[in-house]
């Protein structure tokens, strides 16, 4: 019998199916990677090579790709969101305009985490504030071991939530589980932060990538028909979830499977976000990305 693929992927209602153990993709069943959160498995995905196929957030692929790293897009998206509510101040806290962040403190994960790429794009874009003119102060390194942090990023202790609390910042960018997590309401520092979302969405024709899926090159370039069916696997389930909503909120509207014109404005804005930042310094183009996939199974599968 052949050896399972190991995949590392979240619990999603579009990733059920690989808790199947019918499930197979030609032959090859899987044996999923216990990660919780799913962030703690993308440093041994892009350092190691340590799983067959794995989520990864697009701003560690934007670094794994500048890196050489021997991993794969896939054109799945498995989250995503708007971004504007991610920006936040701790409850009771001096009140501060988005366009006052610079010359301030603001805490995030990691400077290359994805929350935070999008939410310093939307105040350069929307409040004119470049990342260089604010102190990022982070909790964790990147996932990407070559990459070599801008001057003004600081390593602090704790989590991200408790620096926050503390007061050693102003505000802190926090994803999903953070913000899920928190002890009571944080204050979104984006005024009509649902408004603000949904017209960036409108201006971009997209809404912010997340997570997408990945696999090895190599494993690719062995096995391009088991690749293939998993890809077809993963869109059926995205296809099914979207088409279960009637009036779907933007983490449902991000899921993508091809290559579409939402999924290819998406990486843009991701690379220019990126190059702006400096959490890439090589430009890129949406093409060069999806290369790998394009060459074996075609434009879309």
């Amino acid at each position: 019998m052949s050896t399972p693929l190991s995949i590392a992927a979240k619990s999603y209602p579009h990733t059920a199916f690989l808790t199947d153990p019918d499930f197979t993709a030609e032959g090859r069943r899987v044996e999923l990677a216990a990660s919780d959160p799913i962030y703690k498995a993308f440093a041994p995905m892009v350092r190691e090579l340590a799983y067959d196929v794995s989520e990864l957030a697009i701003a560690t692929f934007l670094q794994a790709h500048e890196a050489g790293a021997p991993i794969t897009l896939l054109p799945i998206v498995l989250s995503g969101d708007f971004h504007h509510h991610s920006l936040t101040r701790w409850p009771g806290s001096t009140e501060i305009d988005p366009a006052d962040l610079a010359g301030k403190r603001v805490g995030v994960r990691a400077y290359s985490q994805t929350t935070g790429l999008w939410v310093r794009g939307i105040l350069h874009e929307e409040f004119g504030v470049d990342a260089k003119d604010v102190t990022w102060v982070t909790t964790e390194e990147p996932h990407v071991q070559s990459y070599v942090e801008p001057d003004n990023v600081e390593r602090t202790t704790g989590k991200v939530l408790e620096v926050l609390e503390r007061g050693d910042v102003a505000a802190a960018v926090l994803g999903p589980p953070a913000l899920d997590g928190a002890q009571g309401p944080l204050v979104p520092i984006i005024p009509n932060w649902r408004e603000a979302e949904e017209a960036w969405g409108r201006r971009h024709n997209t809404v912010p990538i997340n997570h997408m899926l990945t696999v090895r090159r190599d494993l690719l370039d062995r096995e391009p028909e088991t690749v293939a069916a998993l890809y077809a696997a993963f869109g059926a389930e995205i296809d099914k979830r979207r088409a279960s909503e009637t009036d779907p909120g933007p983490r449902v509207r991000a899921l993508r499977f091809g290559i579409s014109d939402e999924l290819v404005a998406g990486l843009q804005v991701a690379i220019d976000y990126a190059l702006q930042q400096k959490i890439i310094r090589t430009p890129v183009t949406v093409p060069e990305l999806l290369a790998d996939f394009t060459e074996a199974l075609g434009d879309n599968g």
